[in-house]
């Protein structure tokens, strides 16, 4: 199973958003799980999920073997994606994986009873802590959202230096721009010349849009209610970006992309 981590030290960067449009355009094609793991469940409400829908078991019981992650596992009104909803448990997950051996290994291990799936989207919070550590462990690639700012790249290379860091398998970080509003020179500016500056930024450019915001209207991925959207073009161009991250094949070209 191939591993897709959205991930960002900051805060308010357009995460949750392309999370579940990463793992709607993903499960067009292959068995997908979007993982919420951020315990403010944005991921969890914007999928449709009902309160009798979430996730009974805490994390405790996860990090302690006492129920398996598979075990959690809900469908959405889109049969061709499931959902591992937020628990509110999760706030303390760093201090349950601080009392383990290996904390960094368990994301990666939890996910292993996830046969039936061919990729896993998480949902992480933002930070720099044991769980973003067992996150980079566990991903294959990670998607970093950029908002333009004079800080973008300082969180783009808080993400790869963490990386880099890593001593064993390292994942490939995919960085795009994020809630871009061309209005605004910094943002135009930043668009052209990120992609082309950092080997880490593809030529994505999500755009600062009321169709986004009406994901917590609608409760659903942006493709299902304005598919001809300049939004949902641009998620559906990063998820091209990924898929080739991962080395998966295009649809119907039984080759890797």
């Amino acid at each position: 199973m191939k591993v897709v981590a959205v991930f960002s030290v900051k805060g308010g960067v357009g995460k949750t958003s392309a999370a579940v449009n990463l793992a709607w355009s993903s499960s067009r094609e292959q068995r997908t799980v979007l993982w919420d793991l951020d315990p403010q469940g944005g991921a969890t409400y914007l999928l449709g999920l009902t309160p009798k829908q979430k996730a009974k078991a805490d994390i405790h019981a996860l990090v302690k073997g006492k129920t398996d992650l598979v075990d959690v596992v809900r469908s959405t009104g889109d049969g061709a994606l499931d959902v591992i909803p937020a628990h509110d448990s999760y706030s303390a997950l760093d201090l349950e994986l601080d009392a383990t051996k290996r904390p960094e290994r368990q994301l990666d291990k939890l996910l292993g009873s996830l046969k039936k799936h061919d990729v896993a989207v998480l949902d992480c919070p933002p930070g720099m802590s044991l769980l973003s550590d067992a996150i980079l462990r566990a991903a294959d690639v990670v998607v970093a959202p950029l908002v333009p700012s004079p800080l973008t790249m300082r969180s783009l290379d808080q993400v790869t230096d963490m990386v880099a860091g890593m001593k064993k398998k390292r994942p490939t970080v995919v960085g795009f721009l994020s809630m871009v509003d061309r209005r605004k020179t910094i943002h135009r500016d930043l668009a052209q010349t990120l992609p082309q500056e950092s080997e880490h930024v593809i030529d994505v450019v999500v755009p600062a849009s009321t169709t986004v915001e009406r994901m917590g209207v609608e409760r659903a991925p942006i493709a299902t209610f304005a598919p001809r959207s300049a939004p949902t073009r641009a998620y559906g161009e990063l998820w091209t970006g990924v898929r080739s991250a991962l080395s998966l094949p295009r649809p119907g070209s039984g080759v890797e992309a």
